[in-house]
């Protein structure tokens, strides 16, 4: 699947663009803050009806506006054609259309398609909660899986209903009825994100090896209770724990990453660029699955492609995107010169444009 053509108004710092892109290489350059991060935003809105960021849809709208409109042209690789539409205008929420038929539920958009992205915000992967790791697997699963993202759903509903109870005062027998419903749910969900993890971490390592030359060894792995104990007997272990401290204990809400570099802590031990290094692998390895899995190449975002990272390792990771297993990718960078110099080396054809507040020209294309 590959981005033919977008329209932008009024979102963020872009007034109105119309835009049209090379089927592999778009790269944008621009000073900070010119907007170059918020053209690959748009481009993430229309395939996931939400930002990459942490914002709303009314932060998303021009200053002193009350709207933004996203319009893409797609093209598949069987030649077929998409055409996805996301407005939101204050006071009346947000609507996304696909060929000119808006969606009942935005969820049901997620997966048509896909999309990665790296950037310097993926650094929470590492440094923050558990929360935010088990928020990225959610969301990663999700545009394989619509079955997930209903577990999803239900197990937080009833977790919520079972803490309510636990604070309320415990009556068994809707316990039991809660315990039920969130084993059965809790089981689902454990399942799927261990067999994606196991899925995932050879090619993190592999690719981890690539870009660092193979000067470290890196290893992915899931840490869940359910792990090693039927979720059923966990829940009963802790009963009187819970009943304590008025809320559930053990659960797959408690599952997290871990993420490892020469067998130590990689928050604790890894340089920033060996971090960051760890990150760019994960999201590749996500690219891999969701290409094989969906049998359509993802679109890939690279923004701000040299935080944290070295020339050596941002030239091995363009040496790897640049094959065939990989499809259309948006670039952004703040030194124009770099990214042609490392572009031209690596003999890809590429569109580059220029962005300056919030202005996007195309400036070259080979």
């Amino acid at each position: 699947m590959f981005l033919k053509k977008i329209s932008i108004i009024n979102f963020k710092n872009v007034e109105q663009a119309t835009l049209e892109f090379a089927s592999r290489v778009n790269c944008f350059v621009g000073e900070n803050g010119a907007g170059k991060t918020n053209v690959v935003d748009a481009i993430h809105y229309l395939s996931m009806g939400k930002g990459s960021l942490s914002m709303t849809d009314s932060q998303s709208m021009r200053h002193g506006t009350d709207f933004f409109v996203l319009d893409g042209e797609y093209n598949s690789a069987q030649d077929k054609k998409e055409g996805v539409v996301c407005a939101f205008r204050k006071g009346q929420g947000k609507t996304l259309k696909r060929n000119g038929k808006e969606y009942e539920k935005l969820s049901d958009h997620v997966g048509l398609i896909p999309i990665v992205i790296v950037s310097p915000a993926d650094s929470f992967l590492i440094t923050d909660a558990a929360d935010e790791r088990r928020r990225y697997l959610n969301a990663f699963i999700s545009q394989l899986d619509k079955p997930y993202l209903n577990s999803i759903v239900r197990y937080n509903r009833v977790l919520g209903e079972r803490n309510q109870l636990l604070k309320n005062g415990v009556n068994r027998d809707i316990m039991e009825i809660l315990d039920a419903q969130l084993v059965e749910e809790g089981a689902k969900i454990h399942a799927k994100r261990s067999n994606l993890i196991e899925k995932m971490a050879p090619l993190v390592a592999e690719y981890y090896r690539e870009l660092s030359d193979d000067r470290e060894e890196v290893e992915l792995s899931y840490h869940s209770e359910l792990n090693d104990t039927p979720f059923a007997e966990l829940l009963d272990r802790a009963a009187e724990k819970d009943r304590i401290c008025q809320f559930t204990t053990s659960g797959i809400h408690r599952d997290d990453m871990k993420m490892t570099i020469g067998g130590y802590q990689l928050r604790k031990y890894g340089s920033q660029g060996q971090q960051k290094s760890f990150l760019v692998a994960l999201k590749l390895a996500q690219y891999a699955i969701v290409a094989q899995e969906k049998g359509e190449k993802p679109i890939l975002l690279l923004d701000d492609l040299f935080d944290k990272l070295d020339m050596t390792r941002v030239e091995k990771l363009l040496g790897i995107v640049s094959r065939d297993d990989f499809g259309q990718i948006f670039i952004t960078d703040c030194n124009k010169v770099r990214l042609q110099s490392i572009l031209e080396k690596s003999g890809e054809d590429y569109a580059l444009f220029s962005v300056d507040n919030g202005q996007v020209s195309l400036q070259k294309q080979v």
